[in-house]
């Protein structure tokens, strides 16, 4: 229950944030969007290499096709981009 309370605040927080700016993405240029494109494209090909039974390999491969179904998206919505944001946080790209 605790934890339930943290998400909670964790939310409000972020929500706070995206009023300041809630289009956090489309803040960002073209070179920058192409930037992000490319590293991920590149982590994609480092991934292929893994072993193809690995749950490690197959789980980065479905989140980076995640990362670049947003990415290709133009006009996303407040939680697409909090969707984008977290994703290239939890793989450190």
């Amino acid at each position: 229950m605790d934890h339930h309370m943290e998400c909670d605040d964790s939310s409000d927080a972020s929500s706070s944030s995206r009023e300041a700016n809630p289009k956090l993405e489309t803040n960002l240029t073209k070179p920058q969007l192409e930037e992000k494109r490319t590293a991920v494209h590149a982590e994609l090909a480092r991934v292929t290499k893994l072993p193809s039974n690995s749950t490690y390999a197959i789980h980065r491969v479905r989140v980076l096709h995640k990362l670049l179904h947003l990415l290709s998206i133009q006009q996303r919505t407040v939680s697409q981009d909090e969707e984008l944001e977290l994703l290239f946080a939890s793989l450190s790209l």
